[in-house]
């Protein structure tokens, strides 16, 4: 679909026979739990955080390779793959890209070593998609009062990057869990099982060297950057579109009625076609904006990002829906990959930005550019 060099070749290369041989076997059994062994080799290996800075233990490549990375085990072990999203492209990523030297060095060595995990903390009970509602604050004593909710993973987590609002304006800092004044409240299970948490803060101090950004413009930095997080949201949701579509194709062959494999009909021959010309446009979408961000040397666009996000997401709910039609009642049963992955893609809509956020933006954008160029 797209050229890619001989180091990425070789990357992705390695990587889907990985997650063949070794993850493929234990593939949807971790019920939500971190795939922890899948992870610990992944970092033996070298492939752990491999868009990080060499400085810290990382692969010193590119945003691009991480997503392909998440393409490639996707495919094979969805919960792995989420796993890598969350610490390659989300709050480590803000540490390696707004951190002090000291922040680096204390929390990412530590990821790419596949020994923790790092949350983030950005919805409220009563602030979700509206940043600027914000009630967590940071006073100019660097003290925490707040409250965050729908953190994932934070059982398996040391430390967070929250979002919160300083006196001048809105900005990020690091906590860790152990800390006098942080509370977890309450754990809440989700569609797919995975855990996520109710915060408390009260009295918090946070050290100088965990504030990530700070004020407006700082901000705005981060912002931008959540693009990259949503192109990670949408090359993860193409991977579980395609591990459906996959089990979907190997069904159709093999499932026989009337006389014949189910796949010669011609109604489960359309759904195939539907469903893998869905998948490439979706893919294409994702890997435009990362690499026109990378060409260009800049953050990716606000229209390409939101565009693939937006239609990814849709398509691989879409996508995993028709792999489950096509399975019939073996799909549907409780256990069964297909009814596991149709709860994983459904949260992918709401997660990074929900479709309507993504439908503001790309309204927003088309507003105030026009429409995209056609070079």
């Amino acid at each position: 679909m797209i050229e890619l060099t001989d180091e990425q070749d070789m990357v992705l290369s390695a990587l889907e026979e990985i997650a063949r041989e070794e993850f493929a076997e234990r593939a949807f059994k971790w019920q939500g739990e971190p795939p922890w062994e899948n992870i610990e080799l992944l970092a033996k290996q070298g492939f752990l955080g491999i868009n990080f800075d060499e400085s810290y233990g990382g692969g010193g490549m590119t945003e691009f390779e991480a997503m392909l990375s998440i393409e490639a085990i996707g495919s094979v072990c969805p919960d792995t793959a989420e796993f890598i999203y969350n610490q390659q492209m989300v709050a480590p990523r803000a540490i390696e890209m707004f951190g002090t030297e000291v922040a680096k060095d204390r929390y990412l060595p530590p990821v790419i070593n596949g020994e923790d995990f790092v949350a983030i903390g950005i919805s409220e009970p009563e602030s979700g998609s509206d940043v600027g509602s914000m009630q967590t604050t940071v006073s100019n004593d660097l003290v925490l009062n707040g409250e965050k909710i729908w953190v994932s993973n934070v059982p398996h987590a040391d430390a967070a990057v929250l979002w919160v609002k300083f006196p001048e304006g809105l900005g990020s800092v690091i906590i860790e869990f152990d800390w006098p004044g942080v509370e977890v409240q309450e754990h809440y299970k989700n569609m797919h099982d995975g855990t996520q948490s109710q915060i408390r803060f009260e009295d918090v101090e946070i050290p100088e060297e965990n504030v990530l950004t700070r004020g407006q413009d700082a901000f705005v930095d981060q912002l931008k950057a959540l693009n990259w997080e949503r192109l990670g949201c949408a090359t993860l949701a193409n991977s579980w579109a395609r591990n459906g579509l996959e089990k979907a194709l190997d069904y159709a062959q093999q499932r026989e009625q009337f006389g014949q494999p189910i796949g010669d009909f011609q109604g489960i021959e359309w759904k195939l076609a539907d469903m893998v010309t869905q998948l490439e446009g979706a893919r294409l979408l994702t890997y435009r904006a990362a690499l026109n961000a990378h060409e260009h040397g800049r953050i990716p666009d606000r229209l390409e990002t939101s565009m693939a996000k937006l239609y990814s997401t849709e398509r691989a709910e879409q996508i995993v829906s028709e792999a489950l039609q096509i399975h019939g009642a073996n799909g549907y049963q409780q256990g069964h990959p297909l009814e596991y992955l149709y709860r994983l893609t459904r949260g992918r809509r709401l997660a990074a930005g929900t479709d309507e956020i993504q439908k503001n933006q790309i309204a927003a954008a088309l507003k105030e550019s026009g429409l995209p160029d056609l070079a």
